[in-house]
């Protein structure tokens, strides 16, 4: 067999926008079978409020979700540097339709605990199959610019999932149609990546694109730029020597346990805060992810051409920003407009800082070796503040209403807030920004 050739620079661009056309369209349907409980909730409170589905319950539920995805996070990130992008990324989309229908099929809270808990676990292989195909087919210099595009694919997912299962809730569609259509989404999705997906250049006989030189793994030489690592020991030994990346892990934690929270649990709060109907909260609930993709081109506008690649003073002005937005939620609503418009406000505060951690700050870390098992601990960790997060909210919005909820919310991202000062002053402070190059 002939080894790969130097990539053309029009073949490879024309496979490189292939690859993340499919990964963006591949990711964004994952995102409609997960929407899809948030957008259902009002309807499952209703129908099963008799049996015990109050908010603290769904929240618990949706807890045990993200729980089971964080633990998937860290398995799957792993499994995916060792067998291979596609193969991780497609398994997950065939798994999440199962689970989808299961929930659909549903007939009590059991049932329920059950399909969602393994729907999420089954859909922490989508990143990490992205990252590692992403670490594969692109240049460690376009990290940050491809990763804010695909970055982009899960507010697409959600924007697109709330708009359209909002239109069918409108339309009659009751929640376990709801289901279904999401899993039909998923599933025509997987087929087209199936065909259209590729793991890596050398599959359709093109040479790699340069690894990073400054991965934690670049110490290894040319080792260091293969696709896969040589052992679990020297797979994750590295993260965890590095105070830069423990120190990412904890914002991580921080900002990822308040996006799950705001973005679980926006259209309840505009049912019973806002009072509108189900469907108009589904539909007025994607001004929250719209807002945020204008916060992922900002930030990574920002950071990479005014502050030189630095983001840790980027994060930090933007959890104080939802430090004030959050105390704001938690006075009485009178009307529509201000919800709408705080809501809003914590979408382009949030998901920008937040995109950086799993996606280029992963990639710079991880290289093409250890890409998946970045960005899957870095999710792991803030997962496991999104489960108390979703069960913290729910329960304290239920006992005492949105006031406190949104009040525990803002003082986790003060402390969030105080993460990100410690790494700005220890990891970039000091550091001289780099010249922007266009």
């Amino acid at each position: 067999m002939s080894a790969p050739s130097p990539p053309s620079p029009v073949v490879m661009r024309r496979w490189q926008w292939r690859t993340a056309l499919s990964l963006f369209v591949g990711y964004s349907a994952y995102y409609v079978c997960r929407s899809n409980l948030s957008v259902a909730a009002p309807l499952l409170i209703r129908e099963f409020g008799g049996r015990g589905l109050n908010k603290e319950v769904l929240g618990q539920l949706a807890s045990v979700g993200v729980l089971c995805y964080a633990a998937g996070k860290v398995v799957n990130g792993v499994l995916g540097d060792f067998v291979g992008g596609k193969k991780i990324f497609l398994l997950g989309m065939v798994g999440s339709v199962g689970a989808t229908v299961a929930f659909g099929l549903g007939q009590g809270v059991a049932v329920f605990f059950v399909a969602w808990a393994a729907n999420r676990l089954v859909q922490s292989m989508g990143w990490a199959g992205l990252v590692k195909t992403t670490a594969n087919w692109f240049s460690y210099r376009s990290y940050g610019r491809i990763m804010g595009l695909l970055s982009l694919s899960f507010l697409f997912g959600d924007v697109v999932a709330k708009l359209l299962l909002g239109r069918l809730l409108e339309l009659g569609l009751g929640w376990r149609g709801l289901f279904w259509a999401s899993a039909g989404v998923l599933a025509a999705a997987a087929l087209g990546n199936f065909f259209s997906l590729k793991s890596s250049p050398a599959s359709v006989g093109l040479e790699a694109p340069p690894a990073n030189p400054d991965s934690l793994f670049a110490a290894g030489g040319p080792a260091a730029a293969a696709d896969r690592p040589a052992s679990l020991g020297q797979l994750l030994g590295p993260y965890f020597r590095s105070p830069s990346f423990l120190l990412v892990l904890a914002m991580s934690f921080g900002l990822t346990a308040l996006r799950e929270a705001f973005g679980f649990w926006v259209p309840t709060y505009l049912v019973e805060a806002a009072h509108l109907s189900a469907g108009a909260a589904s539909g007025w609930s994607a001004l929250y992810p719209v807002f945020g993709m204008v916060s992922i081109l900002g930030a990574g506008y920002l950071s990479d051409a005014r502050l030189g690649g630095q983001r840790g003073g980027l994060i930090l002005g933007a959890c104080l920003g939802l430090v004030l937005v959050l105390a704001l939620l938690a006075r009485p609503a009178a009307g529509a407009v201000l919800p709408l418009v705080l809501t809003s406000a914590v979408g382009l505060l949030l998901l920008g800082p937040y995109s950086f951690l799993a996606g280029a700050m992963a990639l710079d870390a991880g290289g093409r070796q250890g890409a998946a098992t970045a960005a899957g601990l870095i999710d792991a960790v803030g997962y496991v503040g999104g489960t108390g997060a979703l069960w913290l909210t729910g329960a304290l919005a239920e006992r005492q209403g949105w006031a406190a909820a949104f009040g525990a919310l803002a003082v986790l991202a003060g402390a969030t807030a105080g993460a990100a000062l410690v790494f700005y002053r220890t990891q970039e402070r000091r550091a001289v920004p780099a010249v922007a190059v266009a």
